[in-house]
């Protein structure tokens, strides 16, 4: 199964839609607002000269905040289209962001930089079917003593249906997930109907996978919000911090991770 190219068609066919969406807010974001949330705010501090690799950046929002708070950013995204509209967008802005179409494992083949800190954000270690080898591409980029960062949707929210009405997948997957997705999270009423192939990775995995690679684990929050309303039922319970309705603060959303490059080797 050719999981790249299928899940490259699939967010392919979401670009236009999203750009279009209230969920990205392009116009407000070209006239300044930042795409970052408190999480990631807080784990980066001040990133001002700080050589940044941003990982599955979709069409670029993210990595175009990162270089308006002083960051000189690389970003990476297996979507063509979505690269193609990332380097628009950054025209737009006012502001220089190195676009690279890549799928995050090949990217030691296109890329030769070290970078002070490697970051990624909500959504995306799903896409991937092996931690360790992604792990090991982290830490290919960092610098010694470099900083990951990482902000993703926790693993418990993926075990439940779309409604949240039952447990329908494992906690971790020991196969790919197949399924096909009408519309988009950043708008449902979108005329697109995907194939999508996913995996489920469980919190132990993703940090066994980080400690293999000598990237040590310098801080782990979980939040029982999440600044997106991405999920279906959920309410806004303070400005900008969602929660799924039925289940209110008795389940984690999201989870960061702050760890640190200890391999020299390199």
């Amino acid at each position: 199964m050719d999981y790249i190219n299928i899940n490259k068609n699939s967010w392919n066919a979401k670009v236009d839609y999203h750009l279009k969406s209230d969920f990205y807010f392009v116009e407000e974001f070209i006239a300044g607002r930042t795409s970052l949330n408190e999480p990631e705010l807080e784990l980066l501090g001040d990133i001002k000269g700080k050589k940044i690799l941003h990982l599955q950046c979709h069409f670029g929002q993210d990595s175009i905040s990162l270089a308006r708070m002083g960051a000189e950013v690389t970003a990476v995204d297996l979507s063509d289209k979505a690269i193609v509209e990332a380097r628009i967008l950054a025209e737009k802005c006012g502001v220089d962001v190195k676009f690279i179409e890549s799928n995050v494992y090949d990217l030691p083949n296109v890329l030769e930089e070290k970078f002070d800190i490697v970051f990624t954000s909500y959504g995306v270690i799903g896409w991937l079917p092996d931690l360790e080898k992604w792990a090991k591409v982290i830490q290919h980029f960092l610098k010694p003593n470099g900083e990951f960062i990482m902000v993703e949707f926790h693993p418990v929210i993926w075990m439940f249906d779309d409604d949240f009405t039952k447990i329908a997948y494992d906690y971790q997957s020991t196969e790919s997930i197949v399924e096909t997705y009408e519309g988009t999270y950043a708008d449902r009423e979108a005329n697109i109907s995907q194939e999508y192939v996913m995996w489920n990775h469980a919190l132990s995995e993703v940090f066994q996978s980080l400690i293999n690679q000598n990237i040590e684990i310098k801080q782990f929050l979980e939040y029982d919000w999440s600044p997106y309303a991405c999920f279906k039922h959920t309410v806004e319970v303070e400005k900008g911090k969602y929660r799924i309705s039925k289940f209110d603060k008795k389940v984690p959303l999201v989870f960061s991770i702050k760890a640190m490059n200890k391999e020299f080797s390199n």
